[in-house]
């Protein structure tokens, strides 16, 4: 009787720790799943892929995450429409933008070169970002808080294993579905285009001195970035397009660490006051050191906004697979280089706002 008595209070102990793992298990899936923190809601979302999608293009859904200013929207729509127009797969855009702009986006994305775009709107609320950005007050103007959503890649795509983030100065020219299948090695969460490729390292960029370095970006004066032990004439990349793998992200906490450094900046400055030309970059380089995938150059030929002069060949941007115009051009300004290529997918913005800050930016280019 008594060994019976033992074994049946065995099996019960063994039921409730049983159960209190599943519970556990079921939390912290909760936990790495919750789509919905502070300053990152969905506003809008078309869940379904339009019949033509259907019979004529891959099943394989793509997630692409852009982010949308209401001063760069027009810059935005092309990005996309250049990416619709070249993929036979299931994009789906989830783009990011403040809560003034949703209305302008969406009038915008009802144009008919868009209206079978499958995508997802999301508001970010930039007290995300308290304590971890020093804003000037004397130039308040100048902080963009969507420059940072692409570290909150894991709550704006939260189902995703694996996303494509791109800036919104970029135009792709081929399937963005061999960007997706970029082959990450084993404990990388991103891939990005290294600023020595073969490429990036054919234009120097005048007056950037250390540009393609680590000195470039952050201060080896400081002794919390020397305490680091990463070598200053490291080759930086560009973050403006990259594939993450959403999983790795998650496992390695690469949003905590970003805020952790973003927060740590405010207290020491340790980001470099010459060269680093945006801030977002910085903590990404310290976070990714000696820790990231390479995504193929073609799939990012920069610097076509570093200048209003033409720096490649027309056989080479025909050849890109996607062109970039990071720097102070922008090709809605119409001064800078390659204007015309950027021009074949603008979508014309039917409220007519966008209009005015192009004429704005011209003006402003032309003194």
């Amino acid at each position: 009787v008594n060994i019976s008595i033992l074994i049946v209070a065995v099996v019960i102990f063994l039921l409730v720790i049983h159960h209190n793992f599943l519970s556990l298990s079921d939390f912290l899936r909760r936990e790495l799943s919750d789509p919905s923190p502070l300053g990152l809601q969905p506003i809008d979302f078309i869940p379904a892929a339009p019949q033509r999608l259907t019979d004529e293009r891959n099943d394989k859904e793509i997630p692409v995450v852009v982010a949308a200013s209401d001063e760069r929207l027009g810059g935005a729509i092309a990005a996309m429409n250049s990416i619709y127009q070249h993929t036979r797969s299931n994009v789906v855009f989830h783009i990011v933008t403040l809560n003034d702009t949703v209305d302008h986006l969406r009038v915008w994305l009802r144009s008919p070169p868009l209206k079978d775009l499958r995508y997802r709107i999301l508001d970010f609320d930039p007290r995300v970002l308290e304590g971890k950005v020093q804003v000037d007050p004397q130039k308040p103007d100048s902080f963009k808080p969507l420059t940072f959503a692409r570290f909150y890649l894991p709550n704006l795509v939260p189902h995703a294993e694996k996303v494509i983030y791109v800036d919104d100065d970029v135009i792709v020219q081929d399937d963005i579905v061999e960007l997706y299948n970029t082959p990450l090695k084993p404990g990388h969460a991103a891939a990005f285009s290294d600023d020595c490729d073969s490429t990036s390292s054919k234009v120097a960029v005048r007056g950037a001195g250390n540009q393609y370095n680590y000195i470039g970006f952050l201060d080896y004066q400081k002794e919390t970035i020397r305490k680091l032990a990463m070598k200053a004439n490291t080759c930086s990349f560009n973050p403006g397009v990259f594939v993450a793998n959403l999983t790795e992200w998650k496992l390695q906490n690469i949003t905590k660490q970003l805020e952790k450094w973003m927060a740590l900046n405010v207290v020491e400055e340790l980001y470099s006051k010459t060269l680093a030309g945006s801030i977002t970059t910085p903590p990404l380089l310290i976070v990714f050191y000696k820790q990231h995938s390479s995504i193929d150059p073609m799939w990012n030929v920069r610097h076509l906004g570093s200048s209003a002069g033409k720096r490649y060949s027309p056989q080479f941007v025909k050849a890109a697979k996607l062109l970039h115009w990071n720097g102070h051009f922008k090709p809605w300004g119409r001064t800078a280089s390659y204007t015309e290529v950027w021009e074949r997918w603008y979508v014309p913005d039917p409220a007519g706002k966008f209009n005015l800050i192009r004429r704005h930016s011209e003006a402003y280019e032309a003194k």
